[in-house]
């Protein structure tokens, strides 16, 4: 039975709560007054990202694998482990696919035995390389389910699947986000991503790579907005299941990204082009109508401001290994 508690605090489960983003959660529901059970088994996560967090009484770190059952009382659940970089779930994609399949499952258990709301984190990487653009939820996708990211997009999409499937036989309480790039301290250096990789070639003086001829677009989001984005989808009525896109709708060019990240950090590197990894996508740029509507949610940190945020941390990381 769980103990009722003060003022409207709760104690929150955050999966994969080490990580990059769980990490910026864990922090701000802690601000918010809130317990916060952070779950993580430090395949992509560290402690490092936490560090500043054990001044709380009310945080609680615990090692543990969420392709596992997981016996733990608490008031709801954020859903946030698995590797979300080409470069980890790349790394073994068998994992992968149970990270997101056996660990929606051990969740959604969890959540279906203290009847409690849970959160997933999905993934813009539902959609595929896009036929739509920009993509809203009504969207099914083009995805390729045998290629060497299937791992990550099929494990997401059948985690969904998971999702509404508890929701509509045990009227369990779902919240479903899809994720769209989102970026901002706390980022893994080696994770492959285009910011965290534009950032540290910028900041070394090594060539910047652009695959393709740079022409293919992403949306960037900071981390705090995303993170506003997920309590609030958290918070909202019974109803809202989702999925709800989150993510900034500003759209750039990779090319556009590096010469920003070129600028801002007067770094001379150069720019030079490498082959499109297969399964690449094209465009990705998110409808946020839903968002806007159901959440009274937007992102308010533009590009540049973001970037501004986050080269430090990254130029912190750098400086230290010399």
């Amino acid at each position: 039975m769980r103990i009722q508690r003060e003022f409207g605090t709760k104690r929150i489960l955050v999966t994969g709560g080490a990580g990059f983003i769980g990490s910026h959660l864990c922090r701000r529901l802690l601000e918010l007054g809130h317990e916060v059970l952070c779950v993580d088994n430090f395949y992509t996560g560290t402690r490092a990202n936490l560090s500043d967090l054990f001044q709380y009484h009310r945080f609680e770190l615990m090692r543990h694998d969420v392709t596992f059952p997981l016996h733990v009382e608490v008031d709801a659940i954020y859903n946030l482990a698995c590797p979300a970089s080409p470069v980890h779930y790349q790394f073994d994609p068998v994992q992968t696919t149970k990270t997101s399949v056996h660990g929606a499952i051990n969740m959604l258990g969890l959540a279906k035995r203290l009847k409690c709301t849970i959160l997933q984190a999905s993934t813009s990487e539902v959609y595929g390389d896009p036929r739509m653009h920009p993509q809203n939820e009504e969207y099914w996708g083009n995805v390729n389910p045998i290629g060497p990211r299937s791992c990550y997009d099929e494990g997401k999409r059948c985690a969904e699947t998971l999702f509404f499937d508890y929701h509509r036989q045990h009227a369990l309480n779902i919240k479903v986000a899809r994720i769209f790039n989102t970026y901002g301290p706390n980022m893994h250096p080696n994770d492959g991503r285009v910011v965290s990789n534009f950032i540290v070639q910028a900041l070394l003086n090594r060539p910047i790579t652009l695959f393709g001829d740079g022409s293919q677009t992403r949306s960037f989001c900071y981390v705090d907005d995303l993170v506003e984005g997920l309590i609030r989808l958290m918070n909202s009525p019974n109803d809202v299941t989702g999925p709800v896109n989150l993510g900034n709708p500003g759209e750039f060019s990779m090319r556009q990204l590096a010469e920003l990240v070129l600028q801002l950090t007067g770094s001379k590197s150069e720019i030079i082009l490498q082959p499109l990894p297969k399964d690449d996508p094209k465009q990705r740029k998110p409808d946020i109508a839903l968002a806007r509507r159901l959440l009274d949610w937007e992102p308010h940190i533009p590009l540049r401001q973001g970037l501004e945020k986050t080269i430090p941390y990254f130029a912190a990381l750098v400086a230290n290994r010399r």
